[in-house]
């Protein structure tokens, strides 16, 4: 079974998204017009399963209403059971009503996992300052409360901050993390990709950490398969094929490429003898679908 560990779906009458239809607001992954309408399972399902995909991980996409998206995102997985589909939801981990909302999540059946990003692009975080939950201790507080429950933390963020949150993930061994767009190497030169690759291994030596190979057009918009490979061969070097999963980030990605292009792409950069487990085993066990 291959599992596509990393994409989005929205029904624009059902959830909104405040972030997507904002009027002539460029964005560090390009201009969202071409994606400001809905995106459901029966397109996706389309185009990932001619690819060989039979199953996939929804992932929170900035909802107005986190908990509104995440029984949107239940009911859909519910009535399409020969579809299996998982998702990680948004929880802010420093909220005074954090685990009554894990409570609430907990009643989803899909449920596997919480992300709350930590960075997405220099210049905006400079905005947001969510880089600053690294440092708080109602975030560290939430992580741990994650562990307890068996919840798995998807993790955004940029390079400059892989080591303060490696240092933080390193006190926290039984909390499942999955970095989510290979940590972000916006910086695509030779010095950049080398850059990144020392800052990242801190946390790729946690052995709770698994690496996703996914969004890497948000900072390379005209990307071809060779100006991938760099990151594909870090990330393959740094977290070896049983620690690392394949994720589309559709429809964001849809962006720079359609989706057989994007899957061609990693199956011509991945040795063969580890695609069952790079597009398949790796999220089945991580997020048990």
């Amino acid at each position: 079974m291959w599992i596509d560990s990393h994409h989005h779906l929205w029904d624009l009458k059902a959830v909104h998204y405040p972030w997507l239809m904002a009027a002539s607001t460029p964005r560090f992954f390009g201009d969202p017009t071409p994606i400001q309408r809905d995106f459901l399972l029966p397109e996706f399902r389309a185009a990932s399963q001619k690819l060989g995909f039979s199953a996939s991980v929804h992932i929170q996409v900035g909802a107005e209403n986190g908990m509104e998206e995440a029984k949107w995102v239940n009911t859909v997985a519910q009535v399409n059971p020969d579809w299996p589909m998982v998702q990680v939801v948004f929880c802010d981990l420093t909220s005074d009503n954090r685990e009554a909302e894990l409570d609430a999540y907990a009643d989803l059946s899909s449920v596997r996992g919480v992300r709350q990003i930590v960075g997405r692009a220099p210049g905006e975080d400079a905005q947001t300052g969510t880089q600053k939950l690294i440092a708080s201790d109602a975030f560290r507080s939430g992580l741990a409360s994650l562990a307890k429950r068996g919840l798995s933390f998807d993790l955004q963020l940029i390079p400059e901050l892989i080591e303060p949150m490696a240092e933080l993930l390193a006190t926290m061994p039984n909390l499942q993390v999955a970095l989510c767009h290979a940590g972000s190497p916006y910086d695509r030169s030779a010095d950049g990709i080398s850059a990144w690759a020392d800052m990242l291994k801190p946390l790729s030596a946690l052995p709770n950490v698994t690496g996703k190979l996914s969004g890497l057009g948000m900072f390379d918009h005209t990307w071809t398969e060779a100006s991938i490979e760099p990151v594909v061969a870090v990330m393959l070097d740094q977290f070896g094929a049983e620690r690392l999963m394949f994720g589309s980030n559709f429809p964001v990605d849809s962006l720079y490429s359609d989706y057989e292009t994007l899957v061609k792409a990693y199956k011509s950069l991945l040795p063969k003898e580890m695609h069952d487990q790079i597009f398949g085993k790796t999220a089945s066990r991580f997020y048990r679908v």
